[in-house]
């Protein structure tokens, strides 16, 4: 592979080595490398800057488990760990996925797919080729869904098997659905259906107790095709152009930099990595790009702009009573309450999740799990670092929990948010991280509705169904409560992200000045380069954008194999 800087071909005989190279093996690229490479005649590399694993095997074991999230954990290897701020004065370590599989290696499992309501916002922007009836389909062509399967709304034989059986509801899953109930919100049977919003149980994509990604379901499966290649532990650094078409890519694999030819280039890195590819690149806002050293050949000024979130709070509570503790492999949530707030503008933007496990369990801790890994060591170095990235738990109560309590918490979040935040590219180095301001909470209205949310959760708490399990309110007391001020400084302070970056691509028209892509994932203004995750998206889906962000790799696959589109 040549070393040319250029991004010339190697040896000077025009043929690129690979006919598209995708960069990022997460919840989208993975897909999108596994289906185009069904196509014999395809050239397909798959970049994943962190470590492969050729089998489900091969993970490492808290991966596996659809219970933890320990990699979560700052310093974990597995851990992009971005430095970021939620507010101005509120750092924060934001965890994705450095893995095969990306994200989806790492996170919860919850496996919900955006709403219509959110589409049909999109089409009335414009983007008629993201329309429920459009994705639908290969929303459908994820799934193996073992309680509804083929039908008009779900698929059958799918790559990623999808469940939301509970046979022993836990205590707290049953008491949240009557007091939910009690409140007068509908029970919705089908998270990923078309039923008015409400309680119900939560659609996750894992199986006895494994935690089913994208690496597992997409990309190991597909090994096999000759023409199908998987470069891990190698991190991709620009994409090379000439004459504003794509040549191929920069990559640096254990210090060592080469290039490598390609006929087309497919950002699946994810919304905080595909816009700082695009910068280092040479495209992106003028003026950031030159006050980072970088040269400008594109001046496109929404890459990085308006990405949007969902943020959330931990809100943690002690039983009265023991409860006993889930199975090894069970997940931390059965079921979530979704509802629109009193200033709704379209659908449900509101979301509460009661947790089966406090956070020291799911974090690996309660359980000694990676005690001996240098992860955890690193941890335990560096506690300031640790307590933003757990959802605004600090190590100590972190510990606390560990060795003496089984304290529960909701997971309860904004899932609509007016703000929005900046990626900004600041050095031409590479291995240099973007700065990222999340601008969280700061209209009126974003306030208003994290304030109607916690009051929610805590009427569901001290309903009667709850009167035999709960026994009182863990960081938030009832003075907060009861004075609106005093609650926002509370939030502001506690305030967590969950982790949903999206829309710093977004897609419009070319002239669209907040536009960076079509609605096929390409780029403006440059040959053979797209996107491909959920940077590309106008906003983050009211659900949380797993699903969506496989469904987005199945659906770009689909625009390259139009006929004509290929390179």
């Amino acid at each position: 592979m040549s070393t040319d800087r250029s991004g010339g071909d190697e040896g000077g005989t025009g043929v690129a080595e690979f006919d598209v190279i995708v960069i990022g093996a997460g919840a989208s690229g993975a897909p999108l490398a596994s289906r185009l490479s069904e196509r014999p005649d395809r050239r397909v590399l798959l970049v994943e800057a962190g470590s492969d694993h050729p089998s489900t095997e091969d993970f490492p074991r808290e991966l596996l488990d659809s219970g933890l999230m320990a990699a979560l954990l700052p310093g974990h290897p597995n851990n992009w760990g971005f430095l970021a701020n939620l507010t101005p004065d509120l750092p924060y370590v934001v965890a994705r996925g450095r893995i095969l599989g990306g994200s989806t290696t790492l996170n919860g499992t919850y496996f919900i797919r955006g709403r219509r309501a959110d589409f049909d916002r999109w089409v009335d922007a414009g983007l008629h080729e993201w329309s429920y009836e459009k994705v639908l389909p290969f929303y459908k062509r994820i799934e193996r869904d073992l309680q509804y399967g083929d039908s008009d709304l779900h698929g059958g034989s799918g790559p990623i098997t999808i469940t939301r059986e509970i046979a022993h509801p836990h205590p707290v899953t049953e008491a949240f659905a009557e007091a939910c109930a009690s409140r007068g919100y509908p029970f919705e049977a089908d998270k990923n259906g078309e039923q008015p919003a409400g309680y119900g149980p939560l659609p996750v994509n894992a199986v006895d107790g494994i935690r089913l990604n994208t690496g597992i379901a997409y990309v190991n499966p597909a090994r096999r095709r000759p023409n199908f290649d998987v470069l891990g532990n190698t991190r991709a650094l620009r994409v090379l152009l000439r004459d504003r078409a794509v040549v191929g890519i920069e990559i640096d694999t254990d210090g060592e930099r080469r290039t490598i030819t390609a006929g087309e280039v497919v950002l699946s890195a994810g919304a905080i990595m595909s816009p700082q590819l695009l910068a280092l690149s040479g495209i992106g806002p003028r003026a950031e790009l030159e006050a980072a050293g970088i040269p400008v050949i594109l001046d496109l000024p929404a890459v990085g702009k308006g990405f949007t979130d969902h943020p959330d709070l931990s809100f943690t509570w002690r039983s009265r009573r023991p409860i006993a503790p889930v199975a090894a492999g069970a997940p931390a949530f059965e079921s979530v309450l979704n509802f629109a707030s009193s200033s709704a503008t379209y659908g449900e933007d509101l979301e509460i999740m009661p947790s089966l496990r406090s956070l020291a369990d799911i974090a690996g801790l309660a359980a000694g799990v990676g005690r001996d890994h240098t992860a955890t060591a690193r941890m335990v170095r560096h506690p300031v670092a640790t307590l933003r990235a757990l959802r605004g738990v600090s190590l100590r109560r972190l510990l606390a929990q560990a060795a003496h309590r089984n304290e529960l918490f909701f997971s309860i979040a904004l899932q609509q948010a007016e703000a929005r935040g900046t990626i900004t590219t600041v050095s031409a180095d590479p291995l240099m991280p973007p700065r990222i301001e999340y601008n969280y909470l700061s209209t009126t209205r974003d306030l208003a509705r994290m304030r109607e949310v916690v009051h929610v959760t805590v009427d569901l708490l001290t309903s009667s169904p709850f009167a035999g399990l709960f026994g009182e309110l863990g960081e938030l007391d009832r003075l907060t409560l009861e004075d609106d001020d005093a609650l926002d400084g509370w939030m502001r302070s506690h305030l967590a992200t969950a982790i949903h970056a999206s829309s710093s691509c977004r897609m419009g028209a070319a002239d669209d000045p907040e536009a960076v892509v079509d609605q096929q994932g390409r780029v403006h203004g440059v040959t053979g380069l797209r996107v491909a995750d959920t940077s590309i998206l106008p906003g983050v889906p009211s659900r949380g954008p797993a699903a969506t962000a496989i469904m987005i790799g199945e659906r770009i696959a689909s625009f390259i194999d139009q006929p004509g589109n290929t390179p």
